[in-house]
């Protein structure tokens, strides 16, 4: 019977310091990713496993998760961490929620920070589902959940809202209303779901039988701000040139919109109508109530502890779930046939 390996023959196979190795257990961000790459096959090669007790929790220690939020500034957002702390009470374990502020590096620094608090396994609304470091996290052993924003197959579990089937209600209410001529705004390069959205609308207006041409791509991130933006060049636009209808990637967007086209005198939903996403507590509440497609937002937090919490008690039998909750489509003021 071989020996086990220990974290310096790891560090002899990789031709690295056992400081290195200890980095890319512990600290991956500190860690180049050829270097990390380079670590991480000699792990596998030697089939190393960390040693139990160096990582083992003090005995009778309250179990804490980690919940890495890309942006808690989006209300969609804080409500997912509500959900999972109402989970997390019930269920006797604390949750330590960190704020990542869109920005891939500050991600990185969380993720490290919550390694180290030792936490018992990691839920994330990733900035960046492309983020190499995350796989470093699943391949050492961390529980890992997705919540929300998933790419890829990945070998752990999953939560989110079905985006593709959110556009397509969005697309067929606003096909339905009689609308030729829509605009989507929202388009983000590291977001799977603005991509999802946009292709549900575009499945509507196959289905109906009109070109790809029926839909104007308008670029925006989630923000008031760019919805304001892109309000001021629908409102800008000679009215006979002017789409009849937006869907919005969120409802920030649509939120940014709505103020900016009345600002501007476009009537809603006379001139124009405007659809949302996430059905935000703002929604109903606006100066002209939205149409929006409405997420399960605290579910989302909710079934993520709970899927945390089943892969630490039985990581043995443990199967990882992908769960993808259906949306619904909320009718409001801010849509009507176009004239």
């Amino acid at each position: 019977m071989h020996a086990m390996a220990t974290i310096h023959d790891v560090a002899r196979r990789a031709g690295v310091s056992a400081g290195t190795v200890s980095n890319v257990l512990n600290r991956p961000s500190y860690v180049g990713a050829q270097t990390r790459e380079r670590v991480l096959a000699a792990m596998a090669e030697l089939d190393f496993v960390p040693t139990k007790t160096r990582r083992q929790f003090r005995a009778g220690r309250e179990r804490t998760l980690g919940l890495a939020i890309a942006d808690l500034g989006n209300p969609f957002f804080a409500d997912i961490a509500l959900g999972a702390e109402a989970a997390a009470k019930e269920l006797g374990v604390g949750v330590l929620i960190v704020h990542n502020g869109e920005d891939p590096s500050r991600e990185e620094q969380n993720l490290d920070l919550l390694i180290q608090q030792r936490v018992h396994g990691i839920m994330i609304v990733p900035v960046d589902v492309r983020n190499k470091g995350l796989e470093s996290l699943i391949e050492r052993g961390t529980p890992l959940v997705y919540v929300d924003r998933i790419s890829g197959d990945h070998p752990c579990c999953h939560v989110a809202s079905d985006d593709f089937k959110g556009g397509l209600l969005a697309g067929e209410h606003l096909l339905g209303l009689g609308h030729r001529r829509i605009a989507f705004i929202g388009e983000d390069p590291i977001s799977v779901q603005v991509l999802q959205r946009a292709q549900g609308l575009y499945a509507a207006v196959e289905r109906a039988g009109l070109p790809p041409e029926s839909v104007e791509r308008l670029p925006a991130t989630w923000t008031v701000e760019e919805g304001r933006r892109a309000g001021q060049l629908l409102a800008d636009r000679d009215p006979e040139e002017r789409p009849t209808a937006v869907f919005c990637a969120n409802d920030m967007l649509a939120l940014g919109v709505l103020q900016e086209v009345v600002r501007h005198g476009v009537r809603v939903p006379e001139d124009l109508s405007i659809v949302g996403f996430d059905d935000l507590i703002w929604a109903g509440a606006s100066l002209v109530p939205l149409t929006t497609v409405w997420r399960a937002r605290q579910r989302l937090g909710w079934t993520a502890v709970r899927m945390l919490m089943d892969e630490i008690s039985e990581p043995a039998t443990h199967v990882h779930e992908h769960s993808l909750f259906a949306p619904d489509l909320i009718v409001r003021e801010s849509t009507e046939k176009p004239r």
